[in-house]
């Protein structure tokens, strides 16, 4: 999907900026995009671990939550500390558990069942806590929207909740609620996740019983931030970048192992590898197997149970993304024959689709649509489990909101949510959802984006610009990997690497000392890089091989330059229609991509770009007439019935 250059607006205070920093211009012009505009502020980004954590007292109900904990831990009570099945959750869980151990509490844990129990709390689980004798149960990354389940064990059980999604405008009755979002918490930092909130428990407990300044275990804090997908700016940044920092020689047995099945123990850890390789396997527990994995596997005290957990979790995510894959051909078989590309949003629904996929499901489909995806699965009690994944533009809770009723309960945050809809509502709810996304998006808000911090020529790289980029890392939400452009290039050398020959190398810049660019997972693309102009979104990086250092170009996003973008008239579109049929009629599909479909394309005579195809495929599956298999990557064209009425495809339309 070609994506919109979003270019920042010239910082005209850069240079005095860059002088009291004591950086370069373009490092204070990043700062300034990221709306660092004052010394302190920028001081306290670049440097997150010389700045002190806020006093998590001033959280609303701290002072509450900490005296009757400490009540509990000297009349030896059972404590249960009450999870969420996410990364985030155990995360939470874990650090929670361990604190409240080391601080001689008699405490348990329970992480509900996401098929049996669902997010959040549910009355018998929490009347069967009651049952067992304990006495105290403190929530983590849950509870704010279980109004009515407090309101029920009332007098029964005494709970405390400390989560960090959006309130409703009802507060449960708890002892204490302990979340930033609070309209009347005076916190300074709203953007903590779960296990941020947690922490802030941690420390508050941890000064009043033992006079102690507690900034440990945020290998832990760390993987509920990245996971989470929360803001990495404030405290967030500092618990990252410490976290990570000691992620690989861990004190949890737990943390070490997951490192080493995931096979990233000897690299400097990102929060890339959190998100793409550490946080799956951990997920993969709550998702297909029971989330208590987890946080067994965070809490091991030896390394043979460590090694064994994270081998089983292991396991899960390679199953997990068997069943993945299963249900995204599902959803798109549900798709085929409409015309996606003129929906405000998405909204499919399957019969016991495996709910701890489903976000998984929705965030491929967001990938490959651009709009507000919502994948349900329809169980046998009647309800429907949705998770839901947005764009920019579209806050999904406050969106929801719009639907409530239609919709038996729901929670989340901007950009992802999770919700429960009574089979029979199904359809009036997808109608008022779509609703919503229609009267909300515009037609720029569906066209993807990609924010470019400066145009920057490859051959002007240097060793200095990226070890100063370094100072902005970790990467996240809220502070993404810088990115530069480049228009109307001409590379060199474009050619297909890897062991499954899967990624593209070509060369940039002068010819004379070029450098080389790498494009992940991209490798059709190498016809077109080698025959026509370009325009490049990129990272900077140095590749280091056999004790030599090389600048190198992370490429984010590539498209044609403006020479390249030729629309396709009818005509031409009347001809690769043919050129597709020929195809199919020889292959029974057309398994190739738009980029392969343009050198075949080419070497038939005709002169086209890859904008041109894209765009001809594009009007073409709007039509009904081209449809996209995303599991085997492939094309088909259903039988034709009639005329080709192009003015019913939104893209000729807007172009005409």
């Amino acid at each position: 999907m070609l994506k919109e250059w979003k270019l920042y607006d010239t910082v005209p205070e850069s240079a005095a900026f860059a002088r009291q920093l004591g950086i370069t211009e373009m490092a204070a012009g990043i700062l300034w995009h990221r709306g660092l505009t004052d010394i302190e502020a920028a001081e306290r980004f670049l440097h997150p671990e010389k700045q002190p954590f806020h006093d998590p007292f001033l959280m609303k109900d701290m002072d509450k939550a900490v005296a009757r904990i400490k009540q509990a831990i000297e009349g030896e009570e059972r404590i249960m500390v009450y999870g969420d099945y996410d990364v985030d959750g155990m995360s939470a869980t874990s650090l929670l558990v361990h604190n409240l151990k080391a601080l001689g509490a008699k405490v348990s844990f329970h992480i509900p069942d996401r098929v049996k129990e669902g997010y959040g709390f549910n009355l018998p689980a929490l009347q069967q806590i009651a049952a067992k004798g304990v006495t105290l149960l403190v929530s983590v990354d849950c509870g704010i929207a279980s109004v009515d389940d407090v309101a029920a064990m009332k007098g029964k059980l005494d709970i405390i909740v400390t989560d960090h999604h959006l309130p409703g405008d009802t507060l449960p009755d708890a002892l204490a609620v302990v979340n930033p979002h609070r309209a009347d918490c005076a916190y300074p930092d709203k953007e903590l996740c779960g296990a941020g909130v947690a922490f802030k428990l941690c420390q508050a407990l941890w000064r009043e019983l033992e006079n102690e300044d507690y900034a440990q275990d945020l290998e832990l804090v760390a993987l509920g931030t990245v996971a989470d997908i929360v803001p990495l700016t404030g405290e967030n940044r500092r618990i990252v970048k410490e976290g990570l920092a000691t992620m690989q020689d861990s004190s949890f047995a737990g943390v070490r192992a997951l490192v080493r099945v995931a096979g990233i123990q000897d690299k400097a850890l990102n929060a890339g590898h959190v998100g793409f390789q550490l946080a799956p396997r951990l997920n993969a527990a709550g998702r297909i197997g029971s989330g208590e994995k987890g946080v067994r596997l965070l809490l091991a005290e030896n390394k043979e149970e460590a090694e064994n957990l994270a081998m089983e979790l292991d396991m899960l995510n390679s199953q997990r993304q068997a069943i993945e894959q299963e249900i995204l051909k599902l959803a798109e078989d549900q798709l085929a024959g409409k015309d996606p590309a003129n929906m405000p949003a998405i909204v499919v629904a399957g019969e016991n689709w495996n709910p701890g996929v489903i976000g998984i499901v929705a965030s491929r489909l967001v990938e490959r649509y651009y709009k507000p995806v919502i994948v349900m699965s329809i169980q046998e009690d009647g309800v429907c489990k949705g998770s839901c994944r947005s764009i920019e533009g579209l806050h999904m809770y406050e969106a929801l909101k719009k639907c409530s009723d239609h919709i038996i309960q729901f929670g989340g945050h901007a950009q992802a949510a999770g919700l429960s809809v009574a089979h029979a509502e199904l359809d009036a709810f997808r109608a008022a959802f779509c609703q919503v996304a229609a009267e909300t998006l515009s037609a720029e808000d569906y066209i993807p984006k990609v924010k470019v911090e400066f145009e920057l020529a490859p051959e002007d790289i240097t060793f200095e610009l990226v070890e100063e980029l370094a100072l902005f890392e970790p990467y996240g939400m809220g502070n993404p990997k810088p990115l530069f452009g480049c228009r109307g290039i001409r590379a060199m050398g474009a050619a297909a690497i890897g062991s499954q020959k899967q990624h593209l190398r070509f060369q940039v810049g002068r010819t004379s000392a070029p450098i080389n660019a790498l494009y992940w997972n991209k490798s059709e693309y190498a016809g077109i890089v080698n025959a026509e102009a370009i325009d490049m979104v990129y990272s900077p990086a140095v590749n280091e091989w056999q004790g030599r250092r090389s600048l190198q170009c992370m490429v984010d996003t590539l498209g044609p330059a403006d020479g390249e973008k030729v629309f396709p008239e009818r005509e031409q579109l009347v001809e690769i229609y043919r050129f597709l049929y020929a195809i199919q009629q020889q292959e029974e599909s057309i398994p190739y991509t738009a980029a392969e479909l343009t050198l075949s394309f080419c070497q038939r005579g005709h002169h086209i770009s890859l904008y041109t195809m894209s765009t001809g495929l594009r009007i073409f599956q709007e039509l009904g007439l081209l449809r996209l298999d995303l599991e085997e990557n492939r094309y088909y064209l259903p039988k034709a019935t009639g005329r080709m009425e192009l003015e019913h495809s939104p893209t000729y339309r807007r172009h005409r």
